[in-house]
């Protein structure tokens, strides 16, 4: 693993004497990848421990408000960054609330005002970049939100039999062969843009995930340039499992099968020095929804994982708070079961700092 340098540090969670939490952030630079719920919860929780924290957002989302506003009106996907934006404000309560306001059923039935303003921004300015940069000021922001490419890109997905889908939505519906591993793919081939590039070779974090495997985390990975980018980063590159697996994809996945995944789409089986994932059980009533609907917690081979090349380590990372969906959001559903944040993020600074 690459050495990482420690600029300045309040307390590095462990020593004698650390608080329960830092009284101010760390001097860590930190980039999160992805997408979707997963990454919001890092970030809301890691930029309380670094001065640093970057959002790096994938482009391929074209399911929900953002493919409706996409479909439309031709803009890029306003939905992942909507989120990130979120949970990097130090805006008021009511900035935040309005952003992530839903409209009830309607003509704008299931529209996030958020989806709406950054749509308006880029129609007006010609730029998703300038859009998200001026939310961020709107919204007062610690820290930055990177969309991974310019590029209008859509995701693809070739099945061994030959057959292919187009389409983010459509590909998170599609429904596997059991044993069968789905090659991924953009169109058109999409390139990093520079900012983002840089900010993964800076970062003394990177972090991917939690999220989609198929539809959020290896379609960021594909973009070209953000592999080389991760080969060269000087700093600690952790992937974050998911907690429960999807029915007709992953069905059956334990940990290295999920990192498996990312490794033959990357062709790098140490693109990463650690794998982190959740031993815990969530409340049992959560458990049972999900299996209701054929999901099941992920779980983990001790032998798989002692053979990988990079490290894994298992901790309780799971909420045993429920995170109810928004009924307003009638376009798209959400998960209930989330990673406690806090937990994620204190297990990434010992990482760090170990």
């Amino acid at each position: 693993m690459p050495a990482v340098t420690v600029r300045t540090c309040v307390y590095p969670l462990g020593m004698a004497g650390a608080p329960d939490a830092p009284t101010s952030p760390i001097g860590v630079r930190a980039v999160v990848m992805g997408g979707g719920t997963g990454t919001f919860t890092v970030l809301s929780a890691l930029k309380h421990y670094v001065t640093d924290v970057t959002a790096i957002v994938n482009m391929v989302d074209d399911g929900g408000s953002s493919g409706v506003l996409r479909d439309e009106l031709g803009v890029l996907p306003p939905g992942d960054v909507r989120q990130c934006l979120v949970a990097l404000s130090s805006s008021s309560d009511l900035m935040r609330a309005l952003f992530t306001y839903r409209f009830p059923p309607g003509q704008f039935g299931g529209h996030s005002f958020g989806n709406l303003f950054l749509t308006a921004l880029e129609m007006v300015s010609g730029s998703f970049e300038a859009a998200v940069e001026m939310a961020g000021q709107v919204l007062a922001i610690t820290g930055r939100v990177l969309p991974v490419t310019s590029t209008d890109v859509r995701l693809g997905l070739r099945l061994p039999t030959g057959e292919e889908t187009i389409g983010e939505r459509t590909i998170d519906e599609t429904v596997f062969a059991v044993g069968s591993r789905p090659v991924l793919f953009l169109t058109p081939q999409a390139q990093v843009t520079p900012t983002a590039a840089e900010a993964i070779q800076e970062a003394d974090i990177v972090v991917l995930g939690p999220g989609s495997l198929y539809t959020s985390l290896i379609p960021t990975l594909l973009v070209e340039g953000v592999t080389d980018a991760l080969r060269k980063a000087r700093g600690m590159k952790v992937y974050v499992c998911n907690l429960v697996t999807k029915p007709g994809q992953t069905a059956g996945y334990a940990v290295h099968d999920f990192l498996a995944e990312i490794q033959r789409h990357t062709g790098d089986e140490q693109l990463f020095d650690y794998v982190v994932y959740n031993t815990a059980q969530p409340p049992p009533e959560l458990v049972r929804r999900y299996q209701a609907s054929g999901e099941a917690l992920v779980t983990w081979d001790p032998a798989a994982l002692a053979g990988l090349p990079i490290r894994a380590l298992g901790e309780p990372l799971v909420s045993g708070v429920a995170a109810e969906p928004d009924p307003h959001d009638v376009l798209m559903a959400r998960s209930l079961i989330r990673h406690d944040g806090d937990k994620l993020a204190r297990l990434l600074m010992r990482l760090y700092f170990s």
